[in-house]
């Protein structure tokens, strides 16, 4: 999750805030690729969550990236939460999920590359700990109380809201990884037509990524049980966004949807300051509860933009958040395949006219059908498969036209097209067979 946002001084009319999203246009060439991923840590003999504290010990993993490789540490109340380095970040989820926040990239080979010497960086710092990292959705065995807890103010606010307003929020918090991309958009019209067509694919983004299978010991009836958790978290903040397909959807209309979602903090001084279930609206006014007679910054509404969690974001760019964590080519082949559909206009153009024809409840039902049976499930006539190789297909040619030889990178995604199997599929087989019933294996099986 995000770190304090630099959004900017007083807020001074209300135009502002649509305002932030429309400094996000871009020209073509200047557009990127920004690439998160979280990860399991764990001690391999115990295959016990990685803590925060200790010899072995996500602390000490920050300390010594930071010494050997020249991060800069990211302090909160004198605790190391995480690092920064030439626009990269890395920070720490609830749980102690180790997350990867790369920086903007010109090119899906740079992509692969940041990874590789990500993973290597901290192989080097771990080597000799008895410490491995695991490239799964959510994590197979472990309870909520067996997590570590990280020492960051905003987890801890969250942690209580999430208990009153949803079922699984804390499931969401501590025991789920993602990979995600960030791409840019030129105008207000480009953002709309890519928000559109990343709604609509992440049931398929979430079918072909599936690998959280296992849930507290066993199969959990679901594909992805990352996904199962989003749909009963909260709904005022998280789904498919059905306004984003409405006439008159622009940065404005996305601006007052977020001014809708009661807020969690204020982030002061170091310190975050309780706003649960408030009203930005309020804050707007100078009558928000929490700080009474005080206006918020811009900064504050940077932060309250990332307290919204729909199935894609917009900020200054686009997120697309429905996909499990997975192996090393699957983490690839994330951004891959949403740059192939995104940044090339033919490509673009015509993932909308594959999807444009859905309606609300069935976007709505091609999620659920994905969570539950991956590339299997199927709602309102329309088959997951069938859409997922025509996307597929459709980002080839995209990353083809782009002419850099990024398409080769989709290779795990054409893998799973053709066996109609997904990493999930592939986990529940070797757990019913030589596995036979354990999930030992799973620690050797799916560490990065």
């Amino acid at each position: 999750m995000s770190i304090p946002q630099s959004g900017g001084g007083p807020i001074e009319s209300f135009s502002q805030l649509a305002e932030m999203m429309e400094q996000g246009n871009k020209p073509r060439e200047d557009w990127r690729i920004g690439t998160e991923h979280e990860k399991f840590g764990f001690l391999i003999p115990e295959h016990a969550p990685l803590p925060y504290d200790g010899a072995r010990s996500i602390k000490a993993l920050l300390e010594g990236l930071a010494a050997r490789f020249g991060w800069a540490p990211v302090l909160e109340q004198d605790k190391i939460i995480g690092l920064s380095r030439k626009g990269a970040n890395i920070s720490l989820e609830p749980g102690g999920q180790f997350e990867l926040s790369g920086a903007p990239l010109a090119s899906l080979h740079e992509t692969a590359a940041e990874l590789q010497n990500h993973l290597d960086e901290v192989r080097a710092v771990t080597e000799g700990w008895g410490v491995g990292f695991l490239g799964v959705g959510a994590a197979p065995e472990w309870s909520h109380g067996t997590m570590p807890v990280m020492p960051k103010g905003r987890y801890r606010l969250m942690t209580d809201y999430m208990g009153r307003v949803g079922t699984h929020g804390t499931q969401m918090m501590y025991r789920t990884c993602t990979v995600q991309v960030n791409l840019d958009y030129a105008s207000e019209a480009d953002m709309v037509k890519k928000l559109r067509v990343a709604l609509a694919l992440q049931p398929v983004a979430t079918a072909l990524f599936a690998s959280s299978p296992f849930f507290e010991g066993k199969p959990n009836g679901h594909r992805s049980w990352r996904s199962r958790i989003w749909r009963d978290l909260d709904a005022s903040r998280t789904g498919m966004l059905p306004f984003a397909f409405e006439e008159g959807m622009g940065f404005q209309r996305y601006v007052d949807w977020v001014l809708d979602v009661p807020m969690y903090f204020v982030y002061r001084d170091g310190h975050y300051i309780n706003a649960l279930g408030q009203s930005f609206r309020d804050f707007l006014k100078g009558e928000l509860p929490a700080l009474p007679g005080e206006k918020p910054t811009l900064s504050d509404w940077a932060d309250h933009m990332t307290t919204v969690f729909p199935e894609a974001r917009v900020k200054k760019y686009i997120e697309m958040r429905g996909a499990d964590m997975g192996d090393q080519a699957h983490v690839v082949a994330l951004p891959t395949f949403w740059v192939g559909l995104m940044y090339d206009q033919a490509a673009l153009d015509a993932a909308w006219d594959l999807v444009k024809g859905l309606d609300a409840a069935t976007r709505e039902e091609l999620r659920v059908a994905a969570s539950v049976s991956g590339l299997a499930g199927q709602a309102g006539g329309v088959k997951i498969l069938d859409l997922a190789r025509a996307a597929v297909g459709l980002s080839h040619a995209g990353l083809a036209a782009r002419g850099l030889g990024e398409e080769r990178l989709l290779a795990p995604l054409v893998a799973n097209l053709e066996e109609g199997r997904t990493q999930a599929d592939r986990l529940l087989a070797a757990y019913q067979g030589e596995w036979k019933g354990s999930l030992a294996p799973i620690y050797e099986a799916a560490k990065l």
